[in-house]
């Protein structure tokens, strides 16, 4: 059966399902973990599907290129952070190492610690063609690529009970309005309008991720990125922050929402199990669902739409936020024999046929155009059809905050989110002290 990764958003732009013991480090030559004389080396992070998906593509590109192959270690999620920052501060990276894109990325760059590949996808023009256009956002900077995006998307997708949905006799919400006007709906049935795990933080973070894009465009959070002064004061992002916090007077939350996590899938059960109607949240969350919720997927009563507009916002209404693709650096420390064994690995099999088949037959989304052709044979084709469409035709992809900026920022924001969804810091509030982030930064 066919399903999607089972866990939570991890760090990386694709979920990993339940991580297994740390992998021992393989040998990797006398040169070291960097590459060298005896070879290209590649770090992967552990878990399945992902973790199998990967070392295939490793052993099908050694066993074709006998005179180059890459040596192969596999991390668990926390271990792999922070033996990479080891490594690389040794000089010792991996000539192929795991990123997160976004700020982790750009802290690469401007140490010059990973390897500028702009002319390597200008040489490789149909290798970048075939991925989708919006996951390369976040493995550029400064106007230059960094990182290859590979693997699986996975976008926010804002989920309904439609049995619930008919009880009450609505609709799913297209606006925001229409979103709000839903609240005291449900809340009057007893039913809780919004599944939410807050505990959990980055939960709440998708919910302002869509209200920015909505109501301020792209635009909005690219001049937070940039660090643009003032940036999270802007007008159009305190009305994102009033908007939020107005959900949550309403209502509109499940009660006692900041004590459930999503690490426990909690969020997920009060959905299907009917005590909730929406929840917003990641594409992974499907495989879960359907593991676990009995035959609430199969039975045709799972719902899934985009974010709503917002009457009046810059947003562009194909724009989509989440995780984009998973990305893959180079380090500029290592040789160049062992450079060019992963640029090879990257055009060979990194998102080759084979791969992209995996990705697929694992119930996930492979950032390959095209690879929608594929779907008819899986029993979640139409799910699978539309995360492809979602993410294939999106103006813009946004990269999840927690990732897209530098980790010291990234703290402060979940901190601030969570005052901001208790309501004990106002949209000002909230703006300053992320300003003071910027400021810093």
């Amino acid at each position: 059966m066919n399903r999607t990764p089972t866990t939570r958003r991890s760090f990386l732009a694709l979920a990993l399902a339940t991580p297994v013991a740390a992998g021992a480090l393989t040998s990797c030559g006398s040169s070291g973990p960097g590459g060298g004389a005896e070879g290209a080396s590649m770090w992967i992070l552990t878990g399945q599907p992902g973790e199998g998906i990967r070392t295939d593509a490793v052993e099908a590109f050694n066993e074709a290129n006998p005179d180059s192959t890459i040596a192969l270690s596999a991390f668990q999620n926390d271990a792999y952070k922070s033996k990479i920052r080891t490594a690389i501060g040794a000089g010792q990276a991996p000539t192929v190492l795991p990123s997160w894109g976004g700020g982790g990325l750009r802290d690469y760059v401007r140490n010059g610690k990973v390897e500028d590949l702009t002319g390597f996808f200008t040489e490789n023009a149909a290798l970048k063609d075939k991925l989708f256009a919006s996951a390369f956002a976040a493995a550029t900077v400064d106007g230059k690529i960094y990182a290859i995006p590979c693997e699986a998307v996975t976008p926010i997708v804002l989920y309904y009970n439609k049995v619930l949905f008919e009880q009450v006799g609505a609709q799913p919400p297209t606006t925001w309005d229409e979103l709000m006007a839903l609240v005291p709906v449900f809340n009057d049935a007893g039913i809780a309008p919004f599944s939410l795990g807050g505990q959990s933080r980055w939960t709440n973070m998708m919910w302002l991720e869509y209200l920015y894009d909505r109501i301020g465009g792209a635009q909005l959070f690219q001049s937070i990125y940039d660090g643009q002064p003032d940036a999270w004061s802007q007008p159009t992002s305190l009305d994102a922050l009033t908007k939020v916090q107005e959900l949550v007077r309403a209502g509109g939350f499940v009660e006692g929402f900041a004590s459930i996590a999503a690490d426990s899938n909690a969020d997920q059960a009060l959905l299907y199990t009917g005590r909730a109607a929406m929840m917003l949240h990641g594409a992974w969350t499907y495989g879960s669902m359907k593991e676990a919720g009995g035959d609430f997927v199969t039975g045709g009563n799972l719902g899934y739409t985009t974010f709503p507009l917002v009457t009046g916002g810059a947003g562009d209404p194909t724009a989509t936020v989440g995780n984009p693709s998973g990305y893959y650096a180079v380090s500029a420390t290592a040789s160049e024999e062992a450079k060019a064994t992963a640029k090879r690995f990257f055009t060979e099999s990194l998102v080759g046929d084979a791969t992209t088949k995996a990705w697929i037959a694992s119930g996930s989304v492979p950032i390959v155009i095209g690879a929608d052709e594929q779907f008819g044979a899986s029993e979640d084709a139409e799910w699978l059809q539309f995360v492809y469409d979602l993410a294939s035709g999106a103006a813009t992809f946004q990269q999840s905050w927690d990732q897209a900026l530098a980790p010291a920022a990234a703290d402060a924001l979940l901190e601030n989110i969570e005052k901001l969804f208790n309501l004990t810091m106002t949209p000002q509030q909230f703006a300053d002290a992320m300003n003071a982030t910027t400021t810093a930064s």
